[in-house]
């Protein structure tokens, strides 16, 4: 398996296809393929080589897909930026894996100097946006143009592909290393679970540089799909676009859908084309499902649990039992049964399989599985254990397979499908000068599936409000991970040895639910 496979073999069979499409801007496979082996020549004669990590800090573009395809090409590492982080996060992952070229759009050249100054590492930069390219940065399209086509370096298999970092429980993110192998499986994954590749026109409207739409990328470049992208999700441009090109699948976090069927404007727009929804990342309620297939009665719906580490699928909630049929069935609040590539077991502290119904851990093994974390052998040691990924988030499993998600046994918020370590949120908050002790969790929000909550502890006669400790973070986190509300406690609860008791600070805001996590 490597990831350059499917461009080849779509370029052979139907070089006239459309392969990608983004405003007026629309190309075929083979002028795709040509101008993907051009820019990989234009990595080559930036010093890039095989293993050499490539950054890309953008909105989604069709540029997007080109940079996968050529790094992928020229034998380099893919490093996709998360684009919600702050300036100081994604210089950390930068640093952190010696990144030495990166490309960047108009949206992000605001934050270049600061990059610079934090990861002396970038040698290269490339301007990929389309205002004119400013002085001491490489232009995309000339790289493009100056260089002549390389051939395929044809790495594959157990070869790095790319490192996406995800939040770190040490409060520094983790470079999650995948390689050829993962990311191929997953786009078969979804491939062979609903997904008609062949015919599919798809819509990249969550980040390109997430794992579930990274899966969407590669599912559809295997069929040779069509690949429309807008810049980030807005209800009415993705409406907009779903009509005029004809979208027939997607892939969008629950919030997303959620937005999309509340959109007074999405009831303007023809949506009939759109056959298939695959969405996951946080919890969904009913009450979303209902509001979408009222405004999509069309649309078959899909779920997709899983993690970066297993790049990302590891279970699946087919369409059938979403519908009023299904439902009778009760597998709706669940994650579904293990994916085609994912064997999936649940486990006790020992690792042992506990029987059917008992909450345990989710434990997962597969071709999907990742390499281990860059330069963190320790926590890939914990994580890895005996073949099989330990999610960390606890469940079980019914007599037919079907998984249902518990609770999280690591400290992890999903919050509008982005993953936040709440030890990342205790670090900077217990930099206010105010704070004495403080305690981060997640609590259910219908719109984002779980808010981040701060309970603080405050030093004596120190006073502080919501408004004064978001903006202390600011500059510390990403925007996403700042607490959406704070509880002033006069103590923390505390077990017999000192530990902190987050269960308890969390039973109050969960009384009454049966799920919580996606």
């Amino acid at each position: 398996m490597y990831m350059t496979q499917s461009l080849h073999r779509a370029a052979r069979m139907h070089p006239s296809k459309p392969a990608t499409i983004y405003g007026s801007r629309r190309q075929d496979y083979a002028s795709l393929q040509q101008r993907v082996a051009r820019l990989a020549g234009g990595l080559k004669s930036l010093g890039v080589e095989a293993g050499d990590r490539v950054a890309i800090l953008s909105l989604n573009s069709d540029l997007y897909l080109e940079y996968f395809f050529a790094v992928y090409w020229a034998g380099g590492v893919v490093n996709p930026a998360n684009i919600r982080w702050s300036a100081g996060e994604i210089a950390y992952s930068l640093a952190d894996c010696d990144t030495r070229v990166l490309l960047i759009d108009d949206q992000f050249l605001p934050m270049l100097q600061e990059l610079r100054a934090q990861a002396p590492c970038l040698k290269h930069i490339i301007h990929c946006g389309d205002t004119a390219t400013p002085d001491g940065l490489f232009g995309y399209e000339a790289l493009i143009d100056g260089n002549e086509p390389i051939a395929d370096t044809m790495r594959g298999g157990e070869d790095l592909a790319g490192i996406f970092y995800t939040g770190g429980t040490t409060g520094f993110p983790k470079g999650v290393m995948l390689p050829h192998r993962a990311l191929y499986a997953n786009g078969l994954t979804l491939a062979t679970e609903g997904l008609d590749v062949r015919s599919t026109i798809g819509l990249h409207a969550a980040p390109m540089f997430h794992l579930a739409d990274h899966a969407f990328t590669n599912a559809l470049a295997m069929g040779g799909g069509t690949h429309v992208m807008v810049p980030m999700f807005q209800p009415k441009l993705v409406a907009e676009v779903i009509e005029r090109e004809k979208i027939n699948a997607a892939v969008l976090v629950p919030t997303m859908v959620q937005m999309l069927a509340d959109a007074p404007t999405t009831a303007e727009h023809d949506l009939s084309s759109l056959a298939f929804l695959l969405y996951g990342g946080s919890p969904i309620s009913e009450a979303v499902i209902d509001r979408a297939l009222m405004v999509m009665p069309h649309v078959q719906m899909m779920q997709a649990y899983g993690m970066t580490e297993l790049a990302p699928v590891a279970t699946v909630l087919p369409a059938c039992y979403h519908t009023g049929e299904g439902r009778k069935l009760g597998k709706l609040r669940s994650a579904g049964r293990p994916a085609m590539i994912a064997d999936v077991r649940i486990v006790d502290h020992n690792g042992d399989e506990v029987p059917r119904g008992t909450v345990g851990e989710i434990s997962v093994r597969g071709p999907g599985m990742m390499l281990g974390y860059w330069n963190k052998p320790k926590e890939a040691a914990e994580a890895i254990r005996n073949g099989w990924m330990h999610t960390g988030d606890g469940g079980y499993m019914d007599e037919e397979g079907f998984v249902f998600i518990a609770d999280r046994i690591k400290d992890m918020i999903v919050t509008g499908g982005e993953n936040v370590y709440s030890v990342e949120v205790e670090n900077a908050v217990a930099k206010h000068p105010a704070v004495m002790q403080c305690a981060v969790l997640g609590i259910p929000d219908d719109k984002w599936g779980e808010l981040v909550h701060a309970c603080v502890v405050l030093r004596p006669q120190a006073t502080l409000t919501l408004a004064e400790l978001q903006e202390h973070c600011k500059p510390l986190i990403a925007n996403y991970k700042i607490p959406r509300s704070i509880e002033i406690m006069e103590s923390l609860p505390m077990s017999g040895a000192g530990k902190l008791l987050k269960n308890k600070l969390r039973e109050k805001h969960w009384a009454g639910r049966d799920r919580r996590v996606g």
